[in-house]
């Protein structure tokens, strides 16, 4: 036997109220409780040393590789030069100077070959300090 045949059911409800209710608490605690980092406060005193300057700009060694892969070295032609004498060239030039740089201006249009035979060449030399000069693009 049925009773209840009036009666209705209800549908279940949640009362999404009392959720954001809460998450909002969640929110403003976090919010609250959270630490930031503040670079602009920090404050730093460095120490102070007295010492001495630091040495000017090292020698150089100009090296300059022409597109055809002809050597300058310092402005002394070398001609299309080999490694070993390359690497003369660098010794004689460096004079007594125990670790120059080796500075390669070569033209855009020169070959790998000849600039990774400088390299070489300053390796055997054993100058490992090598640099490029680059001309920046706005200049043009």
């Amino acid at each position: 036997m049925n009773f209840q045949r009036g009666t209705r059911k209800e549908d279940p409800e949640i009362n999404l109220i009392a959720l954001i209710d809460v998450l909002l608490v969640i929110l403003i605690f976090l919010m609250v409780t959270t630490t930031y980092a503040r670079f602009s406060e920090l404050q730093i005193n460095l120490p102070q040393a007295d010492g001495d300057n630091a040495k000017d700009t090292p020698a150089q060694i100009m090296v300059n590789v022409s597109a055809q892969g002809v050597y300058s070295v310092n402005d002394a032609m070398l001609g299309e030069a080999s490694v070993d004498v390359i690497t003369r060239a660098l010794s004689s030039a460096a004079g007594a100077e125990k670790d120059p740089m080796v500075v390669i201006s070569a033209d855009a249009s020169a070959t790998h070959q000849a600039v990774v035979r400088v390299m070489d060449a300053a390796r055997k030399a054993g100058y490992p300090r090598v640099t490029f000069v680059a001309e920046s693009s706005s200049a043009h």
